[in-house]
């Protein structure tokens, strides 16, 4: 077995360690290839990636292995690889991957990087998403042809207040959506600005979604995950990866495609062709800036005529403006 494969990407080599090593045990693709997918989808990749502060899910025995959960870029690294500096909900801080060439893509993979997942803004204004995410996740009981039953009522309801989004598979049971927003709001803006668009998707599918924070109160329908929103939540990228057997990839998809494709059907062993064909599908993710403050008006309207306010946050954040009680149901009631 070699030790290690150089690899020319752009201007820089990078190094391979342990190349022949399985990544992938359904057919048995090696370390190597999964350092060449990432080459083979570059400009989609960098796209999803570019300027964004960037955690790393390392699994360093490939993806039945442990997993690492990086958020601190190593300080042991090439001068070529940036970092962004970002501050958590705790006020501890860390300088974390900011890719802007493919070579830190490529760099990152020899790590045993499997899946990137960057935050929704970019360097120059960490604290200010540019991007809303919709997270379609269902929960036991349903399945990816119920997510894919959901994101047709997305994007219906996107249609109708001028949004331009941007479909993906999970690359596991879920769907993702992306809307660019202008890099004006907080974070806390954004997310009540989801969770406002979450309610309404909900609304009209009151059977099959479900935005109960609480797992408790969620039943057999589609979780949108509103809180993905929320500062230091991040998502698989577009082009990752997932750590399955089978090396599935979260695919990005067009809105007519969505309807007939199963998660199964991109891996890093049908990415590359289509790729190839295709091109990146989301090539123009840039070119629509949404306006945020059509959410912001369903968000006052959900507090002023619904009655609906605040959601709970995930447990790792501060008590925030306006949240109800960070307590189950189940033991409020036994209070």
């Amino acid at each position: 077995m070699a030790e290690f494969v150089e690899l020319e990407v752009g201007d820089r080599v990078v190094k391979v360690t342990n190349p022949d090593k399985v990544f992938y045990s359904a057919r048995g693709e090696t370390k190597l290839d999964h350092v060449r997918y990432y080459l083979s989808v570059g400009e989609g990749i960098v796209r999803a990636l570019y300027e964004r502060p960037t955690q790393l899910k390392r699994h360093p025995d490939g993806a039945e292995g442990k997993a690492i959960y990086q958020k601190r870029v190593p300080e042991s690294r090439p001068d070529w690889i940036e970092v962004a500096r970002v501050t958590f909900p705790s006020g501890r801080h860390a300088d974390e991957l900011c890719v802007t060439e493919l070579a830190q893509v490529a760099w990152a993979a020899n790590l045993g990087t499997i899946d990137f997942h960057p935050w929704p803004s970019r360097r120059a204004h960490v604290d200010n998403p540019d991007e809303l995410r919709i997270d379609d996740d269902p929960q036991p009981g349903t399945d990816f042809s119920d997510a894919k039953e959901v994101a047709a009522c997305v994007r219906e309801v996107l249609e109708e207040i001028g949004y331009v989004g941007w479909p993906k598979t999970s690359g596991n049971r879920g769907i993702h959506v992306a809307c660019r927003i202008e890099a004006s709001w907080t974070f806390p803006e954004v997310r009540r600005c989801a969770l406002a668009f979450a309610r309404e998707v909900e609304r009209r599918l009151p059977k099959l979604v479900t935005t109960a924070w609480w797992k408790e109160e969620r039943g057999e329908r589609v979780f949108i995950d509103y809180n993905q929103n929320a500062r230091d939540r991040t998502i698989a990228s577009a082009y990752s990866v997932r750590a399955r057997p089978d090396a599935t990839v979260s695919a990005p998809v067009t809105w007519d495609e969505l309807p007939d494709v199963e998660t199964e059907d991109f891996t890093i062993a049908t990415m590359p062709a289509r790729f190839d064909e295709l091109g990146d599908v989301q090539a123009g993710i840039d070119d629509k800036v949404n306006d945020l403050r059509v959410l912001l008006e369903w968000v006052e309207r959900d507090e002023q005529e619904e009655g609906v306010a605040e959601a709970p946050y995930p447990p790792n954040f501060p008590k925030m403006p306006g949240e109800p009680k960070r307590v189950q149901p189940s033991r409020a009631k036994k209070k």
